[in-house]
């Protein structure tokens, strides 16, 4: 899912701010949970949040990410 995210994100460029959560780690696992309470239920991994709400928890296409990015954006 993070490979798709990438390959999206450059035509974005400074308009969307991509940050990954390794679990694994202290702090990504303690992100986790605070990703967890805002959108009420434990989160889904691998998942997409946007805006403080999941977004996916399927791996998107990247022409179906670009395409739900770019509705935000309007």
């Amino acid at each position: 899912m993070a490979r798709v995210v990438e390959s999206v994100a450059s035509a974005f460029g400074d308009t969307l701010q991509v940050e990954i959560v390794y679990t694994k780690e202290l702090d990504g696992a303690l992100h986790y949970i605070d990703i967890s309470k805002e959108i009420g239920r434990p989160a889904p991994v691998p998942s997409i949040i946007i805006n403080g709400k999941l977004a996916f928890d399927l791996t998107p296409s990247a022409e179906v990410l670009t395409s739900y990015l770019r509705e935000l954006d309007k």
